[in-house]
């Protein structure tokens, strides 16, 4: 066996391995779903939603609803079409919170507006199904491709902050088009370059929990706005 050959079965023992996970935490969603507090909120996207531990970090804060991560690693927009349902719409919640599109932007093949319009079918899918639904668009985060490690250089070369800002500019239109809100979350996580800060990435795209913690600091003011707005609801 050569050396490539060797590389593309790993590549397809991995991805097989990523498959079945993923599929596991949809069914995981699917049970949790069961037993959930409806009108709450849900944060929903790809790992960079998963591995922000929203709960553990407002825990002292009191706030008046229940957050539900259903954030998976590793997913794509056409993997969230495909589960809406667990992810979001079974939940019926007051609020949703979206971080999806940066593993789209992980190929050669990604085409700006096919992104966009998988984006908006997600989008058009939230507001017509929950109505009356507050729904807000996360800007990308930064990328750092000097701090990944050699392992990780290629799966990460083609997601440039070139591509991240070209992308959450026209998120930000779709946005105001569908009477969303956009939130730009990213004060404090640019280094002088802008690209995300070293010491805040665990390999140039994902983050310390310190990073996850500047995020919380930008986003305490529309969660406490939202809680406001809950209550009056009452």
């Amino acid at each position: 066996m050569t050396e490539q050959e060797k590389q593309n079965l790993t590549r397809e023992v991995v991805e097989e391995w990523f498959g079945r996970e993923k599929t596991q935490k949809v069914s995981r969603f699917q049970e949790l779903n069961r037993i959930v507090r409806k009108g709450q909120i849900v944060f929903a996207g790809s790992s960079l939603m998963e591995h922000f531990p929203i709960y553990e970090m407002l825990l002292d804060r009191q706030l008046p609803y229940t957050i539900y991560n259903r954030g998976i690693g590793g997913y794509t927009t056409n993997e969230l079409l495909e589960t809406m349902e667990p992810c979001i719409l079974d939940l019926e919640p007051a609020a949703v919170f979206l971080n999806i599109g940066t593993n789209d932007m992980n190929g050669a093949d990604y085409v700006l507006p096919e992104f966009l319009e998988r984006y908006e079918r997600i989008v058009r899918s939230i507001l017509q199904k929950l109505p009356g639904v507050k729904l807000y668009l996360l800007a990308f985060y930064p990328v750092n491709q000097a701090a990944a490690p050699p392992e990780a250089v290629e799966a990460f070369r083609y997601r440039t902050n070139e591509r991240v800002q070209e992308a959450n500019h026209e998120i930000q239109k779709l946005a105001d088009r569908y009477h969303a809100e956009y939130l730009d979350l990213n004060a404090g996580l640019r280094d002088e370059a802008g690209s995300l800060r070293k010491e805040l990435t665990i390999d140039g795209v994902h983050m310390h929990v310190e990073g996850y913690r500047i995020v919380l600091d930008n986003l305490l003011p529309v969660l406490e706005e939202l809680a406001e707005k809950l209550k009056a609801k009452e």
